[in-house]
């Protein structure tokens, strides 16, 4: 078989193929939502970025608690507890129980609840390398 014959395409098979390949771009385009979207999405990833308040919502994955408590188990002050929980709450992911003058937190949002357990997850089966980190450096696995 000769090399020139393998690689050659007439014009209409590459317009033909060409034209797949911009209607499968605009497909895999229109997958991705709006810019308002998108925003809200990076929110979503920013709040539970912050190793603080992602902390605060693990601990509320099973049972509501009080700010005291929360601030106890995540060994942080009362103030910076408040602060997150106010912040997770304007953006709808924990609601509040007030029991005469205490405030109980729980998980609010479903959906958070579900990334929140699929990242637990994925990070007890994943082994990851972070390269901001030490070569020794160990991740917590929550044990002291």
């Amino acid at each position: 078989m000769n090399s020139s014959s393998s690689v050659q395409v007439d014009g209409s098979t590459a317009i033909s193929a060409a034209a797949r390949l911009a209607e499968h771009l605009e497909e895999v385009r229109g997958r991705i939502p709006g810019e308002s979207a998108m925003v809200d999405l990076a929110d979503v990833f920013s709040l539970l970025g912050d190793p603080s308040r992602l902390g605060l919502l693990i601990a509320l994955l099973e049972e509501e608690l009080c700010v005291s408590d929360l601030a106890q188990v995540a060994e942080h002050s009362e103030s910076s507890v408040s602060h997150a929980l106010k912040l997770l709450r304007a953006h709808r992911i924990v609601a509040v129980r007030r029991a005469g003058r205490r405030a109980f937190y729980r998980l609010d949002d479903p959906h958070v609840r579900l990334l929140l357990e699929l990242a637990i997850s994925h990070a007890a089966h994943s082994d990851m390398h972070h390269p901001e980190r030490e070569p020794g450096e160990q991740r917590d696995g929550g044990s002291s």
